[in-house]
């Protein structure tokens, strides 16, 4: 006999919102018979550059392609130190090796998981050329305080904010839409981000010249559309790489913008039934903003009290699973990854806040499409799992 919170229909980590806007808008791209490099990549750069508060758009095929060409735009040469979190997505680091520069770690706030500025700047050096600040999960903490420190110190800031589409932060001098930070913002649009084009992200920035070099990096090096020359559109002004995006999703990223206040709100909906339903639990620390932060929701991770280490984290993800429960850590720290053991000799203790954070880390089912019903069985088996687990240490 079943346990008695136990449902025959498991819960998925995450699910895109596809709606029939969005299959119509494929269907019509397909009979347009253009399919790339179109009239809907230029409304979708156009919309998300507003979204962000942002001159420009660059559509690009993936939010890692999308910090690659910054990291070309920028400037960036062999050798120059790029300071980044051990707090993210691999791709956040790789960006740098892609140039054959160095990443160098910095460690992360315990209550925003972002870089804290603090320790930013201390890691500076005359090799330092770019920061790549990432609002983990979304949350903007402490990301006017680095540019502050970028602009003093003269760096390059990139804002990988591929996590946090349509989130926003009120600061003294006014509001600031996340992805308006530094030299250029970077979106991802991966299915389980907030706004999906199924494989895409966008380059955001207002600097011209920036755009324009992004836009002839990601399209083989060619400078513009129009003829340069006995060559035509066949001359390539530099080195590029073929990272365009389609016509198909930039139709689907375009009517996701427009959806994206409905969107939104479907994800703020489900967070703020996790927090009523789990913040009195004592083992369960819960995502930490201030008034002023507001996060777009990419996911929802909670973090295990003191009590709990890897182990215990990893034996009751398998409880959750067992029960029909979708879960994941996010993130083991990029330094502890085997290729960056072994290419810089990482071990743990080097970022010890990251480290601490990512071993009791449990990213919860999270999608807009969640019913409160969902949320209720999850919150139920996660508090029931977490008992026991109590009850069995406690006899141990």
């Amino acid at each position: 006999m079943p346990p008695a919170n136990s449902r025959d229909v498991s819960i998925p980590l995450s699910q895109p919102d596809i709606t029939d806007r969005e299959i119509q808008a494929v269907t019509d791209v397909m009979r347009s018979g253009t399919l790339s490099i179109g009239p809907r990549l230029v409304e979708f750069e156009d919309k998300c550059a507003a979204i962000a508060g942002r001159r420009h758009g660059i559509g690009v095929n993936s939010g890692t392609s999308g910090l690659h060409l910054c990291m070309l735009a920028s400037g960036i040469k062999p050798g120059d130190q790029v300071l980044t979190t051990p707090f993210s997505f691999v791709a956040s680091a790789n960006a740098a090796l892609f140039v054959n520069a160095r990443p160098v770690f910095v460690d992360i706030d315990s209550q925003t998981l972002n870089l804290d500025p603090a320790k930013v700047e201390a890691a500076i050096t005359e090799e330092t050329k770019a920061i790549v600040a990432v609002e983990c999960f979304g949350h903007p903490g402490g990301m006017a305080e680095i540019e502050q420190i970028a602009r003093k110190h003269e760096l390059q800031l990139i804002e990988d904010c591929c996590e946090g589409f349509g989130g926003h932060v009120e600061l003294p001098t006014g509001g600031r839409k996340i992805g308006s930070f530094g030299r250029a913002g970077i979106f991802g649009f991966y299915p389980n981000k907030q706004i999906t084009t199924g494989e895409g992200g966008m380059i955001v920035t207002d600097d011209d010249a920036f755009a324009d070099r992004c836009r002839s990096l990601r399209n083989q090096g060619r400078d513009t559309f129009k003829a340069a020359g006995q060559m035509g559109w066949l001359a390539h002004a530099r080195l590029g790489y073929n990272y365009r995006l389609s016509e198909i999703a930039a139709a689907i990223g375009s009517v996701q913008c427009d959806r994206v206040t409905e969107i939104l709100d479907a994800r703020r909906r489900v967070a703020q039934r996790y927090m009523r339903q789990l913040m009195a639990h004592p083992d369960i620390v819960l995502p930490t903003l201030g008034d002023d932060e507001h996060v777009s929701w990419f996911v929802f991770v909670i973090r295990l009290s003191d009590r709990f280490g890897r182990g215990e984290r990893d034996e009751l993800m398998q409880r959750l699973r067992r029960r029909g429960v979708g879960c994941n850590n996010y993130f083991p720290p990029i330094h502890l990854q085997p290729f960056y053991r072994e290419r810089f000799g990482y071990g743990e203790g080097d970022f010890p806040v990251c480290e601490y954070v990512a071993d009791r880390t449990v990213a919860l089912p999270f999608h807009g499409g969640l019913s409160d019903d969902d949320i209720d069985y999850v919150c139920e088996v996660l508090g029931n799992e977490l008992d026991a687990m109590e009850k069995i240490g406690a006899r141990s």
